[in-house]
């Protein structure tokens, strides 16, 4: 039997992703079943661009509910108390300076289920990630981005 992949996640993550559960099952998948009722009303399914449309949306909408189920039942919450204080983990923080002498950028690292760049927000299976996982402050990390080879100093990790 194989089993099924789990997805590390802080509480707020999942607590996200249950809300983003709850919308698609109430408002969106009624939404769609409209869209469909009124598309058939209009008669000649097989020329009917409108019923295709809410038909592919609703095939979306069942596919991410799926996937949300799948990512909520599988989740390894990462509590406080499992962080080592001292070292790059999923749910810490992490500031860190471009070598030789970028700017400072800071990310959270999260499960991929949660992961959002925009919000500074990175993935654990995120090459930068990757790189930073295990490492400790003021330690000098080279990483393997799909840009190239970077050099960061890690400035902090909270």
């Amino acid at each position: 039997m194989v089993s099924e992949k789990k997805y590390p996640m802080t509480v707020s993550g999942k607590k996200k992703l249950e809300e983003e559960l709850e919308y698609l099952k109430t408002v969106k998948r009624k939404e769609v079943v409209e869209r469909i009722k009124i598309a058939r009303s209009y008669g000649d399914l097989s020329e009917n661009s409108e019923y295709d449309s809410a038909k592919e949306d609703q095939a979306f909408v069942e596919g991410k509910i799926s996937t949300l189920e799948s990512m909520i039942r599988n989740a390894v919450i990462i509590t406080e108390d499992e962080l080592n204080n001292d070292e790059v983990q999923i749910g810490k923080t992490v500031t860190f300076k471009e070598l030789p002498d970028g700017d400072e950028e800071t990310y959270t690292i999260v499960g991929s289920a949660e992961a959002n760049p925009i919000e500074g927000l990175i993935s654990n299976d995120s090459p930068i990630a990757k790189g930073l996982i295990g490492k400790k402050k003021g330690d000098e990390v080279k990483i393997m981005t799909p840009g190239g080879e970077m050099s960061v100093t890690i400035v902090e990790i909270k």
